[in-house]
Parts: structure tokens; C-alpha cells; sequence
């Protein structure tokens, strides 16, 4: 699996969030795709944003925060 780093800033896409067995990305929050999107509509995880009409992505700031609010 390949491993990745977060960048500082920026934007990631739901499969560098949650892996992807396919392309061998190594997921940082390991949750499948059903559970990180009902904890994102029940606002246990951050809300998306939406770069194009059929592109959404999450700010890098957003998903360390996840990461340290979850290591508590």
C-alpha cells in the first residue's frame, strides 16, 4: 500500500481519507465509505467542500483536527 503524508494545506478527496484498495492508498481514518459519509451527514465527521458540480473534497485542516479529536 503506498503511504502518504497530509499536506499543511489544501484539499483531500474522500478515497486519501479513507484509503483505496484498488489504487494502494493507504487510508488515514480507516472507515469504509458508507460510515464516513452517515458520520459526515450526522456531523460526527467535517462537511465537504464542493469544488465543481461533481467534485467535493475536505480541507486538510479539517481532517487534523478529526485526526487529533480522535487520538483523545
Amino acid at each position: 500500500m503506498q503511504i502518504h503524508s497530509i499536506p499543511e494545506t489544501g484539499f483531500l478527496r474522500l478515497s486519501q481519507i479513507i484509503g483505496d484498495k484498488k489504487s494502494q492508498i493507504a487510508p488515514i481514518i480507516p472507515v469504509g465509505r458508507t460510515t464516513w459519509l452517515m458520520g459526515v451527514k450526522n456531523g460526527d465527521y467535517p462537511q465537504p467542500i464542493k469544488l465543481s458540480p461533481r467534485t467535493v473534497a475536505w480541507r486538510v485542516e479539517d481532517i487534523r483536527q478529526l485526526i487529533e479529536d480522535l487520538d483523545v
